[in-house]
């Protein structure tokens, strides 16, 4: 991470809500210019007029659904075309579907993959190497705390966080002593609009969370410090070190009753529209 962030670039995805907002509020604070980038792009001109009248920041605005496959490659030539050299990149957009499986949306599912993966790994391998030249800059990258554990009625999501996670980790050893800094941002329960896109819009009053401001703060922190993972809060560290000593089969047994849809959608309810990004 670059010791002075004024006046350097940032590239967030999913920047509409949530973390991915949070974040484009923080790095603005610290004198960042930004691309925002999200489908809704009425809540992306928000966010740029909150952060130019909050902390007269420099945005560039960029709606696109980077689930679509040609998406991440139209994002970064059009950044090109802006002649904007990137220093950080924040792979935040994402989504989830809970649900069992006879009633999983299969496009659903195949979308998630598309986002939560392709997405992330296009975007990323797309920075690197101008971050390599100048020997400096990083990536974040949104995983969560179900990518340390198989998880019943979130296969597909957790398996897409336990791959950022994977990945991100080893981008973090192969360029540690280049300049360039790599992380996985694995937060827990947060208070975003991540539940009401999964179909499970009462989750949150049920479980211990934390905000969005919270988890960022977190982030920016470990992010500065170099490290490979950043787990907000001292309850998601405590599970995350219990699930290592306890057999896989139990692990994922036990998630049945944490993750169990409370209030499932019917398969197919959740249309692309009700994303949060």
């Amino acid at each position: 991470m670059p010791d002075s962030l004024v006046d350097r670039w940032a590239l967030i995805t999913g920047a509409s809500s949530g973390i991915g907002a949070e974040f484009a509020r923080q790095l603005a604070a610290r004198g960042m210019h930004l691309v925002l980038t999200a489908r809704r792009e009425d809540r992306l001109r928000e966010l740029a007029e909150e952060l130019d009248l909050r902390h007269g920041a420099k945005t560039e605005l960029i709606p696109l659904d980077l689930s679509e496959p040609d998406a991440p490659r139209r994002l970064w030539d059009e950044i090109v075309s802006r002649n904007i050299r990137m220093h950080i990149l924040v792979n935040n957009a994402g989504f989830s579907q809970v649900s069992e499986v006879d009633r999983a949306s299969r496009e659903k599912l195949l979308e998630m993959v598309r986002l939560n993966v392709a997405a992330v790994t296009d975007l990323t391998y797309r920075a690197l190497p101008s971050m390599l030249e100048e020997g400096d800059g990083g990536v974040i990258n949104v995983s969560s705390l179900t990518g340390f554990q198989p998880v019943a009625y979130m296969g597909v999501y957790a398996a897409s966080k336990a791959y950022i996670l994977h990945l991100s980790e080893s981008l973090w050893a192969e360029l540690r002593d280049r300049g360039v800094h790599v992380m996985a941002l694995c937060p827990g329960t947060t208070r975003t609009e991540l539940f009401e896109v999964a179909g499970v819009s009462g989750w949150l009053k049920k479980r211990p969370s934390h905000s969005p401001e919270r988890v960022v703060r977190t982030a920016l922190r470990a992010f500065r410090k170099k490290r490979p993972v950043c787990i907000p809060g001292a309850r998601n560290h405590l599970l995350t070190l219990l699930q290592r000593f306890l057999p896989r089969k139990r692990v994922v047994r036990g998630s049945m009753k944490y993750f169990r849809p409370l209030n499932p959608r019917p398969a197919g309810e959740a249309e692309a529209s009700d994303r949060a990004d």
